[in-house]
């Protein structure tokens, strides 16, 4: 709990009984790789905060091909800005992940109760929103080792934690052509 609490303090400012309201409403979860947090097509019932873990955002295209669209490690929410719409994507455990939880009235009662809230969450989104564009935009224009290089860069703690199938999906590209991009910059 004290990891989220430290994160939010990174946004506003919150008094201790604000800090207890919070963790009251909070629950520990643990989902094992592979396991969903949510499916497409079905509504975020929670917000989650990774605590420890990768989790995947992931669709399948319309020749059944899985595609990884995005990456979620430590220290960020999950979240869904459209409240109660249902999700066109999965939200996916890459490795084993352990997160806190609050469901979305918990949520909603935090947010109507704490004076400032609101901007503290839109300030999250804001940032994970630019996060998103610097790491995704240079990627679409650049060829499969460029776009090898630059996701190290961008997410240099995942390389090792993720299957390089995803890594792959990720990039656009083959695991068979990811595995010759590696090879070849040893």
């Amino acid at each position: 709990m004290k990891e989220f609490i430290a994160y939010i303090l990174q946004f506003g400012n919150l008094n201790s009984q604000q800090i207890e309201l919070v963790s009251k409403k909070a629950k520990e979860m643990e989902l094992h790789k592979d396991e969903y947090f949510v499916e497409a097509g079905k509504t975020l019932k929670r917000v989650g905060f990774v605590v420890e873990g990768v989790f995947r955002i992931c669709y399948y295209n319309n020749k059944g091909e899985e595609i990884t669209r995005y990456f979620i490690d430590e220290n960020h929410l999950l979240l869904n800005p459209y409240n109660n719409e249902p999700l066109s994507e999965y939200i996916q455990a890459a490795t084993d992940c352990r997160i806190i939880t609050f469901s979305n009235s918990d949520w909603e009662e935090i947010s109507a109760t704490i004076v400032g809230w609101e901007a503290i969450v839109q300030k999250i989104i804001q940032k994970t929103l630019v996060e998103k564009l610097e790491r995704r935009s240079p990627l679409v224009e650049q060829d499969a080792t460029t776009r090898y290089l630059k996701f190290m860069e961008k997410f240099p703690t995942l390389v090792n934690r993720i299957p390089l199938s995803y890594i792959a999906s990720y990039l656009g590209i083959t695991q068979s052509s990811l595995s010759r991009i590696r090879k070849n910059i040893r």
